[in-house]
């Protein structure tokens, strides 16, 4: 009986811990859900609340699209984890309030943790690429569904009645998404000249394309191959140490520089027609909170082939996802 009674007073204790665990991720999915929401009835309404119930609806493909890429790309870190018997917790979603004169995109992404040590510089790689690679798929997904199913102009018109007026966008602050190499060709690809495809600075009352640039933009930040991003693994473990640490460097170096000349343009007015100043913000956090160099694992070895390919497709999506100046605002 004693034995008995101890087997099962410790099954409860640790299955209280596991079910607040599961607790808190179901309330950060909940609470970046309605976030997501807010922030898309802001997005495709063109107003700052208070909204009608009728809006959600407006709502619900922005937040739904965001919460699928959000999820492919943690749940792609988390199953890859599970194969190699890495221990790493769900994703934690994180929601982000609707502030007034702030980027309003509902929330800043969501992340795993690993909880125990990743052995190989062969399960760091795939752990590290799986993300980034189910994220672009969920992305280029559902950019390819906004541009296939653009609404008529009628649209922007209920947004912006004045949308073709000469009148138009000459008062307050104009905000402008950067293109990307692969949104440009999907621009290319599945629109025609008899259709009316909305210019990048529209593009945030579609929510199909804003979600898409999204995906598109929070994946090439996790690719930028620094410290422990997911491009700082990818690189370490195909090329090692040494290699990587060059390659980062010249990445800081590059973001520093983005990020000095969008300083100067919104603040001296000098436009060298790129840059945008939250990349030398990013650089910062890189440098001072993930830190430049990668940690060494327990074992190292050559990667196979088929990793090797699959590296370089991590690379190639980099380049074609990443923007140079992701928001170019003018008054």
């Amino acid at each position: 009986m004693p034995e008995e009674y101890s087997f099962s007073s410790q099954q409860v204790s640790t299955d209280k811990p596991r079910k607040k665990g599961y607790l808190i991720h179901i309330i950060l999915f909940v609470i970046t859900f309605f976030t997501t929401l807010i922030a898309g009835m802001e997005w495709t309404t063109g107003k700052i609340g208070p909204y009608e119930f009728a809006d959600m609806a407006r709502g619900l493909p922005y937040a739904l699209s965001i919460l699928f890429i959000l999820t492919f790309h943690e749940f792609g870190h988390y199953f890859a984890a599970v194969y190699h018997k890495v221990k790493a917790t769900l994703p934690y979603y994180i929601p982000f309030p609707p502030i007034p004169g702030f980027f309003n995109f509902g929330t800043m992404g969501a992340v795993i943790r690993t909880k125990s040590a990743i052995p190989t510089n062969k399960a760091m790689f795939d752990i590290g690429v799986a993300g980034p690679i189910a994220g672009f798929i969920a992305s280029t997904i559902v950019l390819i569904y906004g541009f296939t199913h653009l609404p008529s102009v009628d649209y922007i018109l209920q947004i912006h009645p004045d949308y073709f007026t000469p009148e138009y966008g000459k008062e307050g602050i104009h905000l402008e998404f950067g293109g990307t190499i692969l949104f440009e060709i999907f621009r290319a690809l599945f629109t025609n000249a008899n259709e009316f495809v909305p210019p990048m600075s529209e593009i945030y009352h579609y929510p199909y394309l804003c979600v898409g640039w999204f995906g598109l933009f929070i994946t090439a930040m996790n690719l930028v191959p620094v410290g422990q991003l997911d491009g700082g693994h990818i690189i370490f473990s195909m090329f090692g140490e040494k290699i990587h640490e060059a390659i980062a460097s010249i990445s800081m170096i590059g973001l520093a520089f983005l990020g000095i000349s969008g300083l100067l343009s919104s603040l001296l007015n000098y436009d060298l027609g790129f840059g945008w100043t939250g990349w030398l913000l990013w650089a910062f956090i890189l440098y001072f909170v993930i830190k430049v160099k990668h940690p060494p694992v327990p074992h190292f070895e050559k990667l196979n082939s088929p990793r090797m390919i699959l590296g370089y497709v991590a690379i190639i999506i980099f380049v074609v996802s990443f923007s140079p100046s992701p928001f170019v605002i003018t008054m």
